[in-house]
């Protein structure tokens, strides 16, 4: 994509100067090979260049867990007291955990959730975040808050569940090597930084690992990190409610659908790079492209956002689709993972109905391309009604008829 090597270009003169011009330019290997920077530091600059294209495939993780005895303070919490430990200015120690914080806080201001993954008692663990005036993090920057006396895979199963993402979102820090190593064997996918002895070299492990580099950022990057905090508190009242069907009502919740314009243009760009679990064809394009769709008459294409009475879900799903003759090929169907089981998809397909009707169609034709991710979605369009009409390879294709279906009662304010 021409947006890709553009970014990859401003990558590399931003490399350039932090290596500075010396280090940098290599002039006999340049004019024997035409290498445009140095040979040593090709490891570097791969690096660099690899996060970014990783970026662009949707890799980036979502969610930050921090453990805290003497990863975001020094010390024992439940030992030494809550003016035992070693947090914010006049010791290098506590200073350095303050960057820690800081660190977090500026991803939290990104849209990367912040959760506490530690050994401790819950009431305990939470003194400094509700007492310390050092504290930089408090209790209101934690999506989920887990201190108890279990192993720490479990727990950080039970924080990606509760943000309705997988663990492989996840990066976690912890300054013990024996539960690094843990959580390493039980949970592989889960992101964990070797950190240092000395914890001034904390911020620099979690940032060179490159899990949370991003190519753009849109205005509601910085609402993300309240979203998965509202999502967590709905997890919460969910497990309160036996009637899913009331609980859903009790959501209130208002969905809105539009076609793309230039506003929402940046987020559905950034949706598109990066939704990977429910994606039915993982198919990725640029602004650019996307831009372009917005004036091609011959594509029906959809934004759709929710709220709720816990807050604003921001854009949660895209949806393209192609007219041809009689029929709409589904291109794109994706949706944020964060809002699954709360019938989107089937008020989506709703919309995603009434305007084809509109413009002629008789039949919805979509695919499910396997990515090796989206396994999630493998019977999407079967538990919508769906028929497999065959396959492709490893694709399978599925058709609707609309000449026979009706609409069923969703729990929604639709606009």
């Amino acid at each position: 994509h021409v947006d890709g090597r553009e970014m990859v270009r401003e990558r590399l003169a931003s490399l350039a100067a932090e290596a500075g011009t010396a280090r940098w330019h290599d002039a006999a290997h340049y004019h024997l090979h035409k290498l445009p920077f140095a040979p040593q530091l090709g490891p570097w600059v791969g690096d660099h260049v690899g996060r970014l294209l990783g970026a662009l495939r949707g890799t980036a993780r979502k969610c930050l867990v921090l453990d805290l005895d003497n990863t975001c303070w020094g010390g024992v919490i439940g030992d030494d007291g809550l003016d035992g430990i070693e947090i914010g200015p006049g010791t290098g120690p506590g200073e350095a955990h303050a960057a820690l914080q800081r660190y977090a806080l500026e991803l939290r201001a990104r849209g990367v959730a912040l959760a506490v993954c530690s050994k401790n008692d819950d009431a305990t663990a939470r003194r400094p975040f509700q007492e310390h005036p050092d504290m930089l993090l408090r209790e209101e920057h934690i999506a989920v808050f887990q201190a108890n006396w279990r192993d720490k895979a479990s727990n950080l199963t039970a924080i990606a569940q509760a943000l309705n993402i997988g663990t492989d979102s996840l990066v976690f820090v912890d300054d013990n090597p024996v539960e690094r190593a843990i959580v390493r064997q039980y949970l592989p996918e889960v992101a964990v930084p070797e950190l240092p002895e000395d914890p001034s070299g904390y911020v620099a492990a979690v940032a060179g690992g490159g899990w949370f580099e991003a190519v753009a950022y849109s205005a509601q990057d910085g609402e993300r990190a309240e979203q998965y905090q509202a999502s967590a508190r709905r997890v919460a009242l969910q497990e309160q409610v036996a009637d899913l069907g009331a609980f859903h009502r009790s959501l209130d919740m208002v969905i809105q659908f539009s076609p793309f314009d230039a506003v929402g243009r940046p987020r559905i760009a950034q949706l598109i790079g990066r939704s990977n679990q429910f994606n039915l064809t993982t198919r990725r394009y640029t602004a650019e492209q996307i831009r372009a769709m917005e004036d091609d008459p011959s594509l029906v294409t959809l934004q759709v956002r929710l709220a709720d009475r816990f807050g604003d879900n921001g854009m949660v799903a895209v949806l393209i689709g192609r007219l041809d003759g009689v029929a709409l090929e589904i291109d794109t169907w994706l949706m944020s993972c964060r809002v699954l089981g709360r019938r989107v998809e089937e008020a989506s397909l709703a919309e995603l109905v009434r305007l084809s009707r509109e413009r002629g169609a008789e039949q919805l034709v979509g695919r499910w391309i396997p990515s090796g991710r989206n396994g999630l979605v493998e019977q999407h369009y079967s538990a919508l009604g769906f028929e497999a009409a065959g396959a492709e390879g490893d694709e399978t294709l599925w058709r609707l008829d609309l000449r026979g279906w009706q609409r069923v009662d969703l729990p929604f304010t639709t606009r």
